[in-house]
């Protein structure tokens, strides 16, 4: 009881703070919890007529069926190493670019560089996606222009499979770096200016400071960022991959995402792509945990 009226007490006391955060908990309750109702369908043999519930139960149907077929190896392979690749190449840019905006003393010029980094965050996976697609093309791009100029042959990067993980990555970091970047920042502010006052006054410099106060200030934002990552590593999104593959590079390309759209909704394969869909879901799940349990032998911390 005294647990239950303390809640009440705290409930009362931050109201206002419940409001604000009614509608991010409406977001989750709807669309990430109300459709876990829906994964039963990859146990059964869905069918649209007969609806959910009376679909025929086929247990673990299309589990074996994908595990024992030929993409099935090509598709963990190719989301593993597009999502270690990604973690790996893009994870130390926003500390990165964090810590040197913090050191950086000129107003104007550190707004414009948080502005410029910021940008692509607001602009949608097809403007990005065009825009790669634009500065790789192979007689008007960007990138074929300069390359042209010391002498070499323009190329058509989209469909040279050996270009597209390097070239997903990239996007990646222009994309992300700056809106990651943020939460670096803020985990430095709170990092106890005194600490740099004393480390001043003992004859350190920038360097110093940033190496020995700043980066130790914020580990636990980065192993926190870290964990988080590695979670969402095999859950790469279908929209960026599906705008720039093709046929050409479909053997490095294809991941979960993007077979679960063909076969869920192209092919209307519905408990099938359920099926998979579940598969990489559990084992992001696994991939969390396990950061999760590392970072707390390692460093101390978790997530709880």
């Amino acid at each position: 009881m005294a647990r239950l009226r303390n809640a009440f007490k705290h409930a009362a006391r931050d109201k206002q703070l419940l409001l604000i955060f009614l509608p991010c908990l409406a977001f989750y309750i709807i669309f990430r919890y109300g459709p876990l109702y829906g994964l039963i369908i990859a146990f059964k043999d869905y069918n649209v007529f007969e609806g959910i519930l009376r679909s025929d139960w086929v247990g673990l149907k299309h589990f074996i069926k994908f595990f024992e077929s030929r993409e099935f190896l090509q598709l963990f392979r190719n989301t593993l190493l597009l999502g270690v690749s990604t973690l790996v190449f893009s994870f130390p840019f926003p500390i990165l670019l964090a810590v040197l905006l913090n050191e950086v003393r000129v107003a104007k010029f550190k707004k414009a560089v948080q502005t410029a980094s910021y940008l692509p965050t607001f602009l949608s996976v097809v403007i990005i996606s065009s825009m790669i697609i634009d500065f790789l093309s192979p007689s008007q791009g960007l990138v074929n222009k300069i390359i042209m100029l010391f002498g070499f042959e323009s190329k058509y990067f989209l469909v040279d499979s050996s270009w597209f993980r390097p070239i997903y990555v990239l996007s990646e970091i222009w994309t992300n770096t700056g809106y990651e970047a943020i939460i670096y920042l803020a985990a430095i502010a709170g990092v106890n200016p005194t600490l740099y006052e004393a480390a001043r006054i003992d004859g350190a410099n920038r360097f110093h400071m940033m190496r020995h106060i700043t980066i130790p200030g914020i580990l636990p934002a980065i192993l926190i960022m870290f964990i988080l990552k590695t979670g969402s590593m095999i859950r790469i999104g279908y929209e960026k991959v599906l705008l720039l593959y093709n046929s050409m590079t479909y053997d490095v390309a294809d991941v979960f995402s993007t077979f679960v759209y063909r076969k869920g909704l192209l092919e209307s394969n519905y408990s099938y792509g359920a099926a998979v869909g579940m598969f990489e879901a559990v084992i992001a799940m696994t991939m969390l945990l396990l950061a999760h349990f590392v970072s707390k032998r390692i460093g101390g911390r978790g997530l709880w």
